[in-house]
């Protein structure tokens, strides 16, 4: 079982498996998944993430208790991916590192669609010198605002203008799987868009071959 931190609060548990769900759809990988509290506007700057960070940790303990075998935090900036890797002795995915690594394998030119502002480290890092353009959203600040019309329009916007100058793209925002961006848009577009729950699913794929209960599920 592979346990899908949410850092972006929310209510109603149906929202919140909305991730585990795509990567059992797509990968056959059984999942439960968690949000941390109090951040209705998930991790969008340096305050949110330094707040979520040992709620992160608390909630990987907790997942691993209820045997989870591996871990992935949903958010593209890699909050508390270290913090929870020495706090827990399973594995712990980031899906910004996640998308990145697909991202690299697919081009040289690897433009990054992020939510705000440049894009995280954790992510920058992976891309090497592969990492060619960034770009946001015009108007978005955090989140919640992607799953408007307005923040739709203007993501869709910012993909057209990456595509003129790059040979793939890396979404780095997983709000954009929630939207998806990725699904409807590759028709559309000639290179290759890279999700990051996707990409992360796919990777997390590799910790569950062989494992009984991935077999089962994929039955």
């Amino acid at each position: 079982m592979l346990g899908i931190i949410r850092v972006l609060t929310h209510n109603d548990q149906g929202f919140v498996d909305m991730h585990g769900n795509a990567i059992t759809s797509f990968y056959h990988i059984p999942t439960i998944s968690r949000c941390i509290p109090e951040q209705y506007q998930g991790v969008h700057d340096e305050a949110t993430k330094a707040q979520a960070i040992p709620k992160i940790v608390a909630l990987a303990k907790e997942l691993e208790e209820r045997g989870a075998k591996a871990l992935l935090i949903s958010c593209a900036a890699d909050p508390g991916v270290a913090e929870a890797r020495a706090a827990v002795t399973i594995p712990v995915l980031g899906a910004g590192t996640c998308v990145a690594a697909v991202a690299r394998s697919l081009g040289a030119h690897v433009g990054v669609l992020n939510l705000t502002g440049t894009t995280p480290p954790s992510l920058r890092n992976v891309l090497g010198d592969a990492f060619f353009q960034e770009i946001a959203p015009q108007g978005i600040e955090n989140t919640t605002q992607l799953q408007t019309p307005a923040g739709k329009a203007a993501a869709i916007a910012a993909l057209r203008e990456l595509e003129c100058c790059c040979d793939v793209v890396a979404l780095a925002c997983t709000g954009f799987n929630t939207m998806g961006l990725a699904q409807e848009m590759r028709p559309l577009l000639s290179i290759p868009i890279v999700d990051p729950i996707e990409a992360s699913g796919a990777i997390a794929q590799q910790l569950f071959l062989g494992d009984d209960e991935y077999a089962r599920v994929k039955k």
